[in-house]
């Protein structure tokens, strides 16, 4: 299928890395655009609807891992992380700043294809639900129609990936979820990330939405099951 006109912003210091995602981006229908360090990056978010980026984490002047910190405090677009580093954690710790997900280097352009298009299918699905949902006297709202999350009447700034969980979370409350059913139902079947990372998404949520992270009211955990959502 053609992906009509979507702008994919590829960050990597490598000119030969980008030239070649570029091309296999642009023969699937994307159209692409380049940044070679974090400055650029930030100057390109401010002139073109960007619908994903591909964020280096080893870049000349700004550490990928802070420019992603960067991007979220400002935008809602999906961020998949490119990383040469292949440790666990390293990864894990590359989600916590908000990427909504990664891979690692060396990788093949039709992975990377592959991977966009499933995370912009995350990003996208919603189906249109009549009425929000509120929990503890409006305390936090959850609107699906605008994708928008209302903590005390201030909206919170969620990544696409965190709102999939927390949607999915909120759409059967009090049901306990596993982590591989929350990895099926919010992240999609083609992900193929680490189990733990659903729990990185999670503490995200809980700092997030939470009135004390310590001692969450609304996503709670079952000991050796999994997690639901309470009202």
């Amino acid at each position: 299928m053609i992906k009509m006109q979507k702008q994919i912003l590829l960050v990597d210091d490598e000119v030969k890395i980008t030239q070649v995602l570029s091309a296999y981006l642009e023969k699937e229908g994307y159209q692409t655009i380049v940044a070679h360090d974090g400055k650029t990056t930030l100057e390109l978010l401010q002139l073109h609807p960007i619908s994903l980026i591909l964020l280096d984490l080893m870049l000349p002047d700004i550490p990928g891992e802070k420019l992603c910190e960067q991007i979220r405090a400002q935008y809602r677009i999906p961020i998949i992380m490119l990383t040469a580093k292949s440790q666990e954690q390293d990864i894990l710790d590359g989600l916590e700043v908000g990427a909504d997900d990664y891979l690692t280097k060396p990788f093949s352009p039709r992975v990377v294809v592959a991977k966009v298009g499933a995370v912009l299918r995350r990003a996208e699905s919603d189906e249109l639900l009549s009425v929000p949902v509120s929990y503890r006297d409006g305390y936090l709202v959850i609107d699906f129609n605008n994708k928008t999350v209302l903590k005390e009447g201030t909206p919170i700034h969620l990544t696409p990936t965190e709102y999939q969980i927390l949607r999915t979370l909120a759409k059967a409350p009090k049901r306990i979820f596993t982590r591989e059913q929350l990895i099926l139902f919010a992240l999609g079947d083609d992900y193929d990330g680490y189990n733990r990372s659903i729990d990185t998404y999670i503490k995200s949520l809980r700092s997030k939405i939470e009135p004390d992270r310590h001692d969450p009211a609304f996503i709670v955990t079952v000991h050796g099951v999994g997690c639901q959502l309470q009202g």
